[in-house]
């Protein structure tokens, strides 16, 4: 990454003071799930951890840390691998944090095209390999863009967005964001004052659907379960519903007995919780988070602790995700 395109205003971690006060004591061996620009593993470290692991899918961004992670030593592991495999990076773990999403790093950079507050190539790989959003919107049929922006993004309107996509690109195909933020605002207006700029839906759900962040939390999600050791914390940090239904229908499941019945239903096998919720509810942003940090306002924060039980590996079945009819092309 040059210095032309590094951010320039430092990466503030979002909720990173419930965030230790909830795994608090801090100690033993760590994984950061999502490094990013390291907000929460130099966090860790500073708070007792002896080891954290640092892994991340993009890898510009050890490039950024090369300019303090010397100041850890052999106490901070920097391993480039998504956190879907982070049980073949390290087990017997003290505690995993994953901060879901996009991090403003990453939408400061026009050149990585998340963010279409700047013009910039219409790519979205956190990886930096693979098929683009350009590839997607250029390729996929109108069907399949309509059932990807409508159950990753909510997009309501996206009918008529995945329309005019399709009958704009047979002219032009679409390389910049804004050239497609443009073709969404033209399609369903400015909106009112105050609103979310209209292709917000619309860009979320491509990014989701480029680095399969769906598939990739539930398996993240799964790996942790085996990572912990007894008395392990897990800590998640989303910023959209679709996320954090997925997070908290996981948590509930693996920290539940299961064996209820009733008339209507069999009783279920009874299976040993995985995880106790630690607390029971999410943790939002408190008012002086929201005024360091706007970015803040929509995540919530889950936490639970791994008990003694083993790896249940149950089903995916009622943990909320979402389903495209038309399938995403890889």
């Amino acid at each position: 990454m040059s210095a032309a395109t590094a951010p320039k205003k430092p990466h503030i971690p979002v909720l990173l003071r419930p965030l230790l006060k909830a795994v608090a004591p801090i100690s033993g061996a760590w994984l950061d799930g999502t490094f990013g620009a390291g907000g929460y593993t130099r966090a860790l470290l500073d708070a007792g951890a002896e080891v954290v692991y640092g892994v991340d899918r993009d890898p510009a961004v050890f490039d950024m840390a090369a300019v303090w992670a010397d100041d850890y030593g052999a106490r901070l592991k920097l391993v480039q691998n998504t956190f879907s495999n982070l049980d073949e990076v390290a087990t017997e773990l003290d505690g995993v944090v994953l901060d879901l999403g996009v991090s403003s790093m990453q939408l400061d950079q026009p050149d990585r095209g998340f963010s279409f507050m700047k013009d910039g190539p219409l790519d979205m790989r956190m990886s930096q390999a693979g098929p683009s959003a350009a590839d997607l919107v250029n390729s996929a049929s109108e069907a399949e863009l309509a059932d990807i922006l409508f159950q990753y993004g909510e997009e309501r309107a996206s009918r008529r967005i995945a329309k005019a996509i399709v009958a704009a690109r047979t002219t032009e195909p679409f390389t910049t964001t804004l050239a497609l933020a443009d073709l969404i605002e033209k399609t369903l207006g400015k909106g009112k004052p105050g609103q979310s700029h209209p292709a917000t839906r619309s860009f979320q759900a491509l990014r989701i659907a480029v680095n399969d962040e769906f598939g990739q939390l539930i398996e993240g999600l799964e790996a942790a379960e085996r990572a912990l050791k007894p008395g392990g914390k897990l800590a998640v940090v989303s910023f959209h519903s679709l996320e954090d239904r997925i997070v908290k229908k996981f948590l509930q499941a693996r920290s539940s007995t299961g064996g209820q019945g009733n008339r209507y239903a069999p009783t279920t096998e009874i299976i040993e919780p995985a995880f106790k919720l630690t607390p029971r509810k999410g943790i939002g942003p408190d008012i002086e988070e929201l005024a360091e940090n706007p970015r803040s306002r929509s995540a919530i924060l889950r936490v639970a602790t791994r008990t003694e039980a083993p790896a249940s590996g149950a089903g995916r079945s009622g943990l909320g995700l979402p389903k495209l009819v038309t399938g995403v092309r890889k």
